[in-house]
């Protein structure tokens, strides 16, 4: 504008009527909006990165088969109730091609991959809300989880006998959700009364953080009267975090595992697919997956050439991977990778993870002490062959605590270090030190 202005200022005297007219103009150009930076959501659940998935059912389901394949751990799969007593646990590997091109890539002989921990709870049954077959305790153990994967029943085997006589797995998902929601209910109730006499012996004024509380506590408590779960309801992000400080069994994420019998998979066929499928619909239940704990189990006694073969003369394949994939998805879990020669380490976060919190990850000091997080991503070390190629083509970035870690970051930590009450920086790998 300012070049414009000048040239108009010498041919002032030919035409004046222009230079009164650029005077008007504006000299600099008008700043463009500022975009809007989008604030990260907060998912209901506890915060943290040492995530469980619980998995829960009436007796004889096949939860404990489905553990012992899933986990290849020896734990009880007696045909009787309450075989499974105080919860087994144990960690499931996650399957990660991105994992599996680093370790061929960095030629190591150290791999660890992600992994999911996975906890077996004994079968509940009506009535464990008020104590019936010793559900109190195994209520407890489904709240130390994160995300519930409910084994459903929808094979016929005369041999093994049902808790309720018939298979039905609709009437059992009302069974499980009912009193998921009644242990809630109970819960929710008492927070009331308790959080009513804080505001009585602090006098709290309305919009203070007692009323807040009170007032969603009310909300739950209709919501849940309604028949509804908490995962269902329409939360604010205020609102969720005080929803994560009360671990509430129906705000966790729900997957449903249908155990069907062998030649109902293969056939890809069922009766109670359809009934299940409408329920779901219906109520905003959650997801389902079909899968089969005998066929399961006869796959993982094959060898891989042979679970090869019969899965491609059958026309299927092992629903473990997909059930492993949505339990890390319901999870908000993302992965990051730690590498060199020594050692190629994948790390299970959630999703929005700080570089000092994800660097905590691998140990707390990391997180105290941290000053850098040098990243690349993985397609970026695909793309361009390793860490150099990277690096020359300026993929390689250096990032300060307010870094996101992204899912498929390769990540390089420097720390201090506390030595002798002096702070000694150390610049480390992450992958050599865990």
């Amino acid at each position: 504008a300012m070049v414009v202005f000048r040239k108009a200022m010498a041919s002032l005297r030919t035409s004046p009527t222009l230079v009164l007219l650029l005077m008007l103009l504006p000299l600099s150009a008008p700043m463009a909006p500022k975009a809007s930076i989008e604030q990260p959501k907060v998912v209901l659940g506890r915060p943290g990165t040492n995530l469980k998935v619980g998995l829960v059912g009436l007796p004889n389901v096949g939860k404990s088969t489905f553990f012992n394949i899933l986990c290849s751990m020896a734990v009880p799969a007696e045909n009787y109730p309450f075989c499974t007593i105080d919860p087994s646990v144990s960690r499931v590997n996650v399957p990660d091609e991105r994992f599996d091109w680093l370790c061929e890539h960095y030629k190591t002989n150290s791999k660890v991959p992600a992994n999911l921990q996975v906890t077996d709870i004994a079968g509940l049954v009506k009535g464990a809300a008020e104590g019936a077959g010793l559900g109190n305790a195994f209520l407890s153990h489904i709240q130390a989880t994160d995300c519930i994967f409910h084994v459903l029943r929808v094979f016929e085997d005369a041999n093994i006998v049902h808790v309720d006589d018939e298979v039905n797995p609709v009437r059992d998902m009302e069974v499980i959700s009912n009193e998921l929601r009644s242990k809630d209910s109970q819960f929710v109730e008492k927070s009331l009364e308790t959080t009513q006499k804080e505001i009585q012996k602090k006098s709290g004024k309305p919009g203070s953080p007692e009323h807040k509380k009170l007032d969603l506590m009310n909300k739950v408590k209709d919501l849940l009267a309604t028949g509804k779960d908490v995962r269902q309801g329409d939360w604010h992000c205020l609102d969720v975090e005080i929803l994560n400080t009360l671990q509430l069994l129906t705000a966790k994420p729900l997957i449903f595992l249908l155990n069907m019998g062998e030649e109902d998979f293969i056939k890809k066929k069922n009766k109670w697919l359809p009934k299940i499928k409408e329920y779901l619909d219906k109520t905003g239940g959650g997801q389902m997956i079909p899968m089969s704990c005998a066929l399961e189990a006869k796959l993982s006694a094959m060898s891989a050439e042979e679970q090869a073969t019969f899965c491609k003369e059958n026309k299927i394949q092992s629903a473990l991977p997909k059930i492993i994939k949505a339990g890390t998805t319901a999870l908000s879990m993302d992965c990051f990778f730690t590498c060199g020669p020594g050692e190629v380490k994948a790390w299970g976060m959630r999703t929005g993870t700080k570089a000092p919190q994800a660097a905590g990850v691998i140990h707390t000091d990391f997180e105290k002490g941290f000053i850098m997080a040098d990243t690349m991503s993985f397609e970026d070390i695909k793309k361009h062959g390793g860490e150099a190629a990277c690096k020359a083509a300026g993929k390689f970035k250096a990032n300060g605590k307010e870094y996101v870690v992204q899912d498929g970051d390769v990540i390089h930590f420097k720390f201090n270090v506390a030595s002798g009450g002096k702070a000694a920086e150390v610049k480390k790998k992450s992958s050599r030190c865990s």
